[in-house]
């Protein structure tokens, strides 16, 4: 450890490049690698023809091949030395093996440049055809592995070519357009990788914000929940226990087995009440006040509306069954429902108009929210969506159902059932209500209004 840390700046630099070298051009050097074809969904391929679109996707192979047989042709017409096929087909192979071991291409193209500088004759230490089978070389590769391999390949190239040079002089040597070309070339494929990689973070930047900002709104919007169900069940309980205080005052000479039922019920319900906002008082934030006014239901519905009406939105509203009192929770959820659907439809359907069913029925209660295409001037918000996940998140709370989906006219419709547990007592009062309830279910609130709608036939 101390002789680690004692070691200069300099040291451990060039140990970092002696390990980048290595795990760029030395691990795994010969390795089989084929290349990949192009996706189909590319922004050109997907351009073409179908039939045209699947053949397409070999594209750099044929270039590559197309180059191997440029440069082997090259090579023959200017090869000297016997047997030219053999001295031509070096570089062309070297070119080829790109496709299926790309680093070790590199070295089997750096390894041949003497024998073939020596026995093709032409410029040394390249020839027409070895400079231009080195050069897709060194591209493909680059293309294939990184800048950082690019590098290295680059370094080594311009070294062999300079050693080659002071080993054998000779005029009109290729070592400076080798190094000049080749550098051009990679810092033009390397640009490229950089820009394609920083995209690709980008993208994975976005995707990643994206889901946690989905995240973070569907736990804001349980935290709300939570918040109002806290309220709406603290009230119950706290009536609770000061009804069953106050019960035996309210009976002359109550037996002491009654007594003492009322007393037991009242400590178990300050029991409940005190663990109930031990449990659910922690999703309230440091800085949450509590509404003075009490949670709305569906009775303050039409003021709802008249706010919605002002800001521009036509709406109307129709109810189907016989209204009834249904348990606070269920009031405020389908208050909430409806009150996000309107302000989504003032947000992304601007100068549409909204119609609102609600249909009390048996087995629950049936909301309808469905808005126009937008018209007019005014441009649509766009949305992430939010406002139905909240939705969603309370119809799921009461073990309900819910459909938003666009409809055939361009508008879009907001449909949900919320069970309701039956009273006996108002079942027996109002028989008639079940004939006309017998289609409805959690599958929506379609069916109901069609039952509705024969009922009253």
């Amino acid at each position: 450890m101390t002789e680690t840390k004692s070691r200069s700046p300099e040291y451990r630099m060039a140990a970092g490049a002696i390990g980048g070298l290595r795990q760029a051009l030395f691990h795994d050097a010969f390795a089989y690698r084929p290349m990949p074809q192009l996706p189909t969904d590319g922004p050109v391929i997907r351009r073409l023809p179908k039939r045209v679109r699947a053949r397409a996707t070999w594209a750099p192979h044929a270039m590559v091949v197309m180059a191997a047989l440029i440069t082997f042709l090259t090579g023959i017409s200017r090869t000297s030395f016997p047997p030219a096929e053999v001295i031509a087909a070096l570089p062309a192979v070297c070119v080829v093996m790109t496709l299926v071991r790309p680093v070790g291409a590199f070295w089997m193209s750096l390894a041949s440049t003497p024998v073939t500088a020596v026995l093709g004759g032409g410029g040394w230490p390249w020839g027409p055809s070895t400079f231009f089978a080195h050069l897709v070389v060194l591209v493909v590769v680059a293309v294939r592995t990184g800048p950082r391999t690019a590098a290295w390949m680059w370094g080594l190239t311009v070294l062999l070519g300079t050693f080659m040079e002071n080993a054998v002089w000779r005029s009109g040597t290729t070592t400076v357009g080798m190094a000049l070309t080749s550098a051009f070339a990679l810092l033009m494929v390397s640009m490229v990788q950089i820009r394609r990689e920083a995209e690709r973070e980008v993208t994975v930047q976005r995707t990643v914000t994206a889901v946690e900002r989905d995240r973070r709104t569907l736990l804001e919007e349980r935290t709300t929940i939570a918040r109002e169900l806290h309220d709406v069940v603290a009230h119950h309980m706290s009536v609770v226990a000061i009804q069953a205080e106050a019960a035996p005052y309210r009976v002359e000479n109550p037996p002491p087995e009654l007594e003492q039922a009322f007393v037991t019920i009242r400590e178990n319900a300050v029991a409940a009440l005190t663990e109930l906002r031990r449990v659910l008082g922690v999703v309230r934030a440091e800085d949450y006040q509590a509404p003075d006014a009490p949670q709305p239901t569906l009775a303050q519905l039409d003021g709802l509306l008249a706010n919605v009406r002002e800001a521009g939105l036509e709406t109307e509203k129709t109810i189907t069954g016989a209204v009834r009192e249904l348990p606070q929770g269920v009031e405020l959820s389908a208050y909430r429902i409806i009150q996000e659907a309107l302000s989504n439809t003032l947000r992304h359907a601007p100068g549409a108009s909204a119609k609102v069913e609600i249909g009390y029925v048996l087995g629950g209660l049936g909301l309808r929210v469905v808005n126009g295409p937008p018209t007019g001037p005014v441009k649509p918000s766009p949305g992430a969506g939010h406002g139905i996940t909240g939705m969603r998140e309370r119809v799921a709370m009461l073990n309900g159902d819910m459909t938003a989906e666009a409809t055939g006219e361009g508008g879009y419709e907001i449909a949900a059932f919320i069970p309701v547990q039956a009273d006996p007592e108002s079942q027996e009062q109002d028989g008639t209500r079940g004939a006309g309830t017998r289609g409805a279910g959690p599958v929506g609130f379609g069916k109901t209004e069609r039952a509705e709608q024969a009922d009253r036939a």
